[in-house]
């Protein structure tokens, strides 16, 4: 395959180090075996990403990683044979073309290359033990080169996204276009519209009331909508979360959600207002001083204020983000574990968490009544939560039933549209007075 390859292609460039052709080559490459692909011998993609390469170019420099990539690729070539095609994609970023056959072989190719890597490789005084995130696609009849190699690629990232080690295949489902340019161009008008959003003040809080189980407002949720173009959470969230605004975007509501609470309680509502707080802005080394500004300038007592951390957050034992946790509670403000039981859900640490709420996440709620699965998921986290002295909240509750349901399972509070929509501040003022009238 090599040969025939390097026979099309216009002065191959190899890659110094690996010896692996370059990232231009990969298309042109594609493109040629695909059309010579066959359905007894398709042309299976996979795209491999080493894992901690970062960590290892820190401890021992560039050269040490030179060495690490230049071993690596020697085993991988050595591994898979005169049939496949090897293409240096990025610094620790490979991909392999190979005629295997179906996905189940390809697999079992991918597999095998993963041990081959996960082969412990002397370096210095250490015995370094390497691991990759592993992409699988196989090209499908009437399916574009580039959109096969864009599954092997989303396959490599959900293996990376799941701890790496690990081969994930792709299934043969059609991407949308990223390669085509659609998402991209469409991700960038986003990223666009936020930065304008956040320049000219086309930002704001809705708030969702929280209701405990004797119909008292225990809380109000602040969520971010954006005004000033018409972009739903859904779609500018992530968008921010890709390029790094979600940091400006945190920092904006805590300060604006603090600011609420104080107006709140100058109106008589003496009510908690939980802010959302992304993994990126809790992990900022300089959180705690955020933080501190924000209870500054709100000038608002510090327990009317929680903040709202995935579970994720509390089994990082990094330095920062323990450090944060303890200058949060120090500050005196209330934590939750949001979206409960759909992450990293670990018993073994939950006893050690300072937090005094569980949000249980709609996924669990929707289900109700009928699902007796869930139902025994959700009385088992209440039952957890009250032994450990902690509130439990319900999100996504829509019907009474499902309300019935939660109550008698030992949820305290319940949240969602069978109280109230998430609505601006006049609107949420004007309701609570109303709900205090009646």
């Amino acid at each position: 395959m090599l040969s025939l390859i390097n026979q099309n292609l216009q002065a191959p460039l190899n890659d110094p180090i690996t010896g692996f052709l370059n990232r231009t080559d990969c298309f042109d490459a594609v493109a040629q075996l695909a059309s010579r692909a066959t359905s007894e011998r398709p042309l299976s993609i996979v795209w491999i990403a080493l894992d901690r390469i970062k960590q290892i170019n820190e401890s021992f420099g560039h050269q040490g990683g030179d060495v690490v990539i230049f071993q690596i690729a020697s085993r991988l070539r050595n591994k898979s044979g005169t049939d496949a095609l090897w293409f240096r994609m990025a610094g620790d970023e490979f991909v392999c073309l190979s005629p295997v056959g179906n996905s189940e072989l390809a697999h079992q190719f991918a597999s095998t290359l993963l041990n081959e890597i996960q082969a412990p490789l002397p370096l210095n005084n250490l015995l370094l033990h390497p691991s990759a995130s592993l992409g699988v696609a196989i090209l499908e009849t009437d399916e574009t080169p580039s959109a096969c190699l864009e599954r092997a690629d989303r396959a490599m990232n959900s293996a990376k996204r799941a701890g790496g080690g690990r081969v994930e295949s792709s299934s043969p489902e059609a991407i949308p276009g990223r390669w085509g340019v659609h998402l991209a161009h469409h991700e960038l008008q986003i990223e666009n519209q936020l930065h304008l959003a956040i320049g000219q003040g086309g930002l704001c809080l809705h708030y969702q009331p929280c209701v405990d189980n004797e119909g008292r407002i225990s809380s109000v949720e602040a969520l971010m909508r954006c005004t000033s173009h018409p972009l739903s959470p859904n779609e500018f969230i992530p968008i921010a979360e890709k390029t790094g605004l979600i940091i400006r975007l945190g920092e904006w509501s805590l300060l604006e959600g603090a600011r609420f609470a104080k107006r709140l309680a100058a109106s008589g509502q003496h009510t908690t207002v939980s802010i959302n707080v992304s993994r990126a802005q809790f992990s900022a080394q300089n959180f705690p001083q955020t933080l501190h500004a924000a209870l500054l300038c709100a000038d608002v007592n510090p327990g009317l204020i929680e903040l709202e951390l995935t579970e994720s957050l509390f089994m990082d034992n990094s330095s920062t983000v323990q450090t944060n946790l303890r200058a949060t509670l120090d500050a005196g403000i209330k934590i939750a574990i949001d979206d409960f039981g759909t992450g990293y859900s670990c018993l073994a640490t939950l006893k050690d968490i300072s937090a005094g709420k569980i949000k249980i996440d709609r996924a669990f709620v929707v289900a109700l009544p009928h699902d007796r699965r869930a139902l025994s998921v959700v009385r088992s986290i209440a039952r957890l939560g009250e032994d450990l002295g902690m509130l439990v909240v319900a999100e996504g509750v829509e019907s009474q039933d499902q309300v019935d349901s939660l109550l008698d399972a030992g949820v305290h509070i319940i949240q969602g549209y069978i109280h109230a929509r998430p609505m601006p501040e006049e609107s949420l003022l004007a309701w609570l007075m109303n709900r205090k009238n009646t």
